[in-house]
C-alpha cells in the first residue's frame, strides 16, 4: 500500500521544524503558449495563507484548540471555537467555530500522524465503496469513495453538521469553509459535498485543502464538480501524496488545482479533474512518479506555513 510505503520518508518531514519566507509578490500573468494555466497574483496567494493557518491547527489536540493557543491560533485571533473532538486515532482531531472575518463556519480535520496506527490504516484502506445513502442523498450508484476516507467521515459527520447548523443560525452566517491537510484534506473534500447535500441551497460551501490525495473515481470527482464551484486544492512542489491513490486504482482528482512551482511561481491549473492538468507547472506532470517526489514538501511551507504537527 502506497501510505505504508511512504510513511517512514514522510516520519522524516515531520520531524523538520524548518521556519520558511512567505512566498514573495507576484504579478497575475498568463502563460504563453500553455492554455488556460494562470500565475496567480500576490494578493491570490496572501489569501491562502489564513485557510494553511486553520490546517495546521487541525493537527493540535481539543485542549489546545479549546484554548485557541498555538502559533496559527495568534494568527487568527478573532476566530471563535465552538466544539473540539477526536482523539488522534480512531478518530482524528476536528474542530468547528465561527469566522467573523469572513462571516463563515469553519471545520478543519487533522491529517494523518504517523504515530497513529488507526490514522495509517485509515489512508491504507484503499479500497472504492459507494457513499452512505443516508449521509449522501440522491447520489448515483457509480459514484464512489476511498473506503478509509469514507468510513473515517461517516464517524463525525453528524455531530459536525449539527454543530454548523447550529453556527448558521447563532450568527446568520450564509457560507461553510472545509479546510484540511493531507488527511484531513481528503476529509474536508468529502464533507464540502456532504454539506452540499445537506444544508440549505443558499449556505455558499467553500473548500480549500493541502496536499490532498485523491479521494474518489472518476464519477466522485465530476458530480463534486458540479456541486462544489468554490473548491482549491494546494499541492507544494514535489509532494508525491497528491499523485496517490494511483488512477490505476479508479482514482480521480476533483477540479481546483493551485500548485506551487517554487517560491515565487504558484499558478492555477484549469482541468476538471487530474487527468486533464498535463501542463508541466500542474502537479501530475511535476511528480509522475513515487520516485519524482520530495516528501518534505508534503509539509509546505504553504505561503510561509508549514502543516503536519501542532
Amino acid at each position: 500500500m502506497f501510505f505504508l510505503s511512504f510513511a517512514s520518508s514522510l516520519m522524516l518531514a515531520y520531524t523538520l521544524q524548518v521556519v520558511a519566507d512567505p512566498l514573495p509578490a507576484a504579478p497575475a500573468t498568463r502563460r504563453a503558449g500553455v492554455s488556460d494555466v494562470t500565475k496567480m497574483s500576490a494578493t491570490d496567494v496572501a489569501d491562502l495563507t489564513p485557510y494553511a493557518h486553520f490546517a495546521h491547527v487541525a493537527y493540535c489536540s481539543p485542549y489546545t484548540v479549546n484554548e485557541w493557543n498555538c502559533a496559527s491560533c495568534l494568527e487568527l485571533s478573532d476566530f471563535e471555537v465552538s466544539l473540539a473532538g477526536g482523539d488522534g486515532d480512531d478518530i482524528q482531531f476536528y474542530y468547528v467555530g465561527y469566522w467573523p472575518t469572513k462571516n463563515t463556519v469553519v471545520v478543519a480535520h487533522q491529517g494523518t500522524d504517523l504515530t497513529s496506527v488507526e490514522a495509517i490504516d485509515t489512508d491504507a484502506n484503499e479500497s472504492l465503496k459507494r457513499p452512505d445513502s443516508k449521509l449522501f442523498p440522491g447520489v448515483k450508484s457509480d459514484v464512489q469513495l476511498h473506503s478509509g476516507f469514507a468510513d473515517e467521515h461517516a464517524k463525525t459527520a453528524s455531530i459536525i453538521l449539527k454543530e454548523v447548523k447550529s453556527l448558521l443560525s447563532k450568527h446568520g452566517a450564509k457560507s461553510v469553509t472545509l479546510v484540511g491537510h493531507s488527511l484531513g484534506g481528503a476529509l474536508s473534500e468529502i464533507e464540502c459535498l456532504f454539506m452540499t447535500l445537506n444544508l440549505p441551497s443558499n449556505i455558499a460551501i467553500k473548500g480549500v485543502t493541502f496536499g490532498k490525495p485523491r479521494v474518489g473515481n472518476p464519477a466522485w470527482a465530476t458530480f463534486f464538480d458540479s456541486k462544489v464551484p468554490d473548491f482549491q486544492r494546494v499541492n507544494n512542489r514535489l509532494d508525491f501524496v497528491p499523485i496517490n491513490p494511483d488512477r490505476q486504482l479508479g482514482f480521480s482528482h476533483t477540479h481546483g488545482e493551485v500548485h506551487i512551482v517554487s517560491d515565487d511561481d504558484v499558478v492555477r491549473c484549469p482541468g476538471k479533474c487530474d487527468e486533464d492538468d498535463t501542463h508541466d507547472e500542474c502537479t501530475l506532470r511535476s511528480v509522475p512518479d513515487m520516485s519524482s517526489g520530495d516528501p518534505l514538501d508534503h509539509l509546505g511551507p504553504y505561503n510561509g506555513v508549514l502543516i503536519g504537527y501542532c
